[in-house]
C-alpha cells in the first residue's frame, strides 16, 4: 500500500484505467512541500496511438447518440465530480499549493462549464439560407468535428480541463486530455470517476508524458481534428507546425498575454489597489489575465503604490486547508528562478524595490510579493509575461502615451482601466488592441467569452462562442 497521499493513478484509455505500457511512473512533487504527492502512469508512445485509435472509435460512437442521450451522460459525470468534490480540490491544493479557497474555482468552473454546454448545446438549430431565385432550399446543419486533443496548462489543473471537456462532450466529439506534469493527478482523478459511472469507452481519454511519447504522436496523427491548448505562444507554434505536418487541423490555442492596469487620476483608488494586489497574490500570479504592467498616473502613484505595498505586506503566505494563507507557492523551481531573474535585472537597469523581490527560504517556491517602480517604461520588462507575484509600476501623464505603451506588445489577451471618466472609459475601450477590456471591476465566468488578439491565440475559450470550435458546419441545398 502507498503512503504517498494520492497513491499511484493509471492512463484512463478506451474506458479503462491502465499502467503505461513499459510501466513507467512520473512523480509529483508538491510546489509547497518539494515531497511527492503520488504518482502517474507516464504514457509511452504505444499508449498514446492506443489513446487515438480508442478516440476515433469512441467519436464514432458518441456523435450518433441524441443531445437528450449525450447530455445524460454529461450529467451523469457532473453529479460524481460534485460527489468527488472535496477529493477534486485536496488534489489541486497539493499538486498547486494553491490555497483551499481558490481550489474551489476549479472545481466549480468544471462543473458550471459541463452544465452551460450542456445546455447550450440545444441552442444550435438548422439555419435556413432564402434562396434568390426561389428554386432551391438551403440548410446549414452543425454536426460533431471528430476527436479533440487538448494540452492543459498547470496553473488552474480543472478549470482548464473544465473549459475544453464541457464543449467538446455537448458537441459530439471525443477528447483526449493531456494534463500538464506539474499538476496532472486532478486531472486523471477525472479519469477515475469516468470509470466509475462507466462513461462510454474511449469518449474521455486522460495522459500524461513527455513530448517525443506524447506530445508528438499527438500532434502529428491525422485523427485528431482539432488541437486545443492553454499555454504559452512558443508551445502554440510548436504543436500548430507538428499537426500540420500529416494533415489539416482546426486550432483553439489561448497563449496567455501581458496585461496592462492603467489607473487613471479619477479612479477609484480603493478598487484598483484591491484588485491590483489580488489579481498578483491569487495564484502567485500565476494567471494568464493577471496584469504585468501596471501605469498609475502621476498623480496618484504614491497612493497606488503605497496601498499595494500595504496589501502585500499583510499577505500570509503558506499551505494547507488548516493554516488558512492567502498566497500560496510558486508551482515549481522553474518559476521561481524566472521570477527571481525578472526581479533582478529589473533593479539591476534601474528599478526602484519597493517591497519583496525575494525567494522565501525553506521548503516550497515561495516567493514575496513584490513591487518595482521605474520612473519611465523599461523595455524588456514591459515586454514579457512574468507569472509571478511582481507588480512593475510605471507613472503616465498622458493618456495617448499610455495607449501606445499598453498596446505595444505582441499578446493581447487581458486589459484593465480604471477611471470614472465617461470619455476616459470609452477612449480606453474602443482604442486597447486587446480581447478582454475590463472596467472599474474584473468578471469571468463560463457564459462570457475570454479572447485574446495577436499572439494572444485563436479562437476563444468559455461562452456559446467556444462551441464552434467543435461543431462542423454543413450546407444542405435540395432543388425545390
Amino acid at each position: 500500500m502507498s503512503n504517498l497521499l494520492f497513491g499511484h493513478k493509471n492512463l484512463y484509455i478506451n474506458g479503462e484505467l491502465k499502467p503505461a505500457s513499459n510501466n513507467g511512473v512520473f512523480d509529483v512533487i508538491s510546489p509547497a512541500t518539494e515531497k511527492s504527492i503520488g504518482t502517474i502512469a507516464w504514457a509511452t508512445k504505444q499508449d498514446t496511438l492506443k489513446a487515438l485509435e480508442t478516440a476515433e472509435q469512441g467519436f464514432h460512437y458518441w456523435s450518433q447518440l441524441s443531445i437528450e442521450d449525450r447530455n445524460q451522460w454529461i450529467h451523469k459525470l457532473r453529479n460524481k465530480i460534485v460527489e468527488n468534490s472535496d477529493l477534486l480540490r485536496e488534489a489541486i491544493m497539493n499538486e498547486m499549493g494553491k490555497t483551499w479557497e481558490a481550489s474551489e474555482e476549479d472545481v466549480e468552473l468544471l462543473i458550471k462549464s459541463l452544465e452551460f454546454y450542456a445546455d447550450e448545446i440545444h441552442n444550435r438549430n438548422p439555419e435556413e439560407i432564402a434562396d434568390k431565385e426561389g428554386t432551391h432550399s438551403h440548410k446549414i446543419v452543425a454536426k460533431p468535428l471528430g476527436v479533440a486533443v487538448a494540452f492543459l496548462a498547470y496553473n488552474f489543473p480543472l478549470l482548464n480541463l473544465g473549459y475544453k471537456l464541457g464543449p467538446a462532450l455537448a458537441a459530439g466529439c471525443s477528447i483526449v486530455l493531456k494534463p500538464s506534469e506539474f499538476s496532472p493527478i486532478s486531472a486523471y482523478i477525472i479519469g477515475e470517476i469516468a470509470k466509475e459511472i462507466n462513461f462510454p469507452k474511449g469518449v474521455i481519454t486522460v495522459l500524461c508524458g513527455d513530448l517525443e511519447n506524447v506530445g508528438i504522436p499527438l500532434c502529428e496523427s491525422t485523427i485528431p481534428q482539432l488541437i486545443t491548448m492553454i499555454g504559452s505562444a512558443g508551445t502554440a507554434q510548436k504543436l500548430m507546425e507538428q499537426s500540420s505536418k500529416t494533415s489539416i487541423k482546426r486550432y483553439s490555442m489561448e497563449c496567455g498575454g501581458n496585461a496592462p492596469f492603467i489607473v487613471c487620476e479619477d479612479a477609484d483608488l480603493d478598487t484598483a489597489i484591491n484588485i491590483g494586489s489580488i489579481l498578483k497574490t491569487s495564484n502567485s500570479g500565476q494567471i494568464c489575465v493577471a496584469p504585468n504592467r501596471y501605469f498609475v498616473h502621476q498623480s496618484v502613484l504614491d497612493a497606488f503604490v503605497a496601498g499595494v505595498k500595504a496589501k502585500f505586506e499583510k499577505t500570509k503566505i503558506g499551505f494547507g486547508r488548516d493554516n488558512k494563507p492567502d498566497m500560496g507557492p510558486l508551482a515549481n523551481k522553474q518559476s521561481v528562478a524566472k521570477v527571481k531573474e525578472i526581479v533582478n535585472r529589473a533593479i539591476a537597469q534601474g528599478g526602484k524595490l519597493i517591497t519583496g523581490g525575494k525567494e522565501i527560504e525553506g521548503d516550497g517556491y515561495y516567493f514575496e510579493p513584490t513591487i518595482i517602480l521605474f520612473d519611465k517604461p523599461y523595455a524588456d520588462i514591459m515586454e514579457e509575461e512574468i507569472f509571478g507575484p511582481v507588480v512593475i509600476a510605471v507613472p503616465f501623464t498622458d493618456k495617448a502615451e499610455v495607449l501606445k505603451l499598453a498596446n505595444n506588445v505582441d499578446a493581447g489577451l487581458s486589459s484593465f482601466v480604471f477611471s470614472k471618466s465617461n470619455e476616459t472609459i470609452q477612449y480606453f475601450a474602443q482604442n486597447l488592441d486587446f480581447g478582454e477590456i475590463q472596467v472599474n471591476g474584473v468578471k469571468y465566468d463560463i457564459y462570457l467569452p475570454h479572447v485574446g488578439v495577436k499572439n494572444a491565440g485563436v479562437s476563444m475559450d468559455c461562452s456559446k462562442y467556444a462551441l464552434d470550435d467543435y461543431l462542423s458546419k454543413r450546407r444542405i441545398t435540395i432543388k425545390l
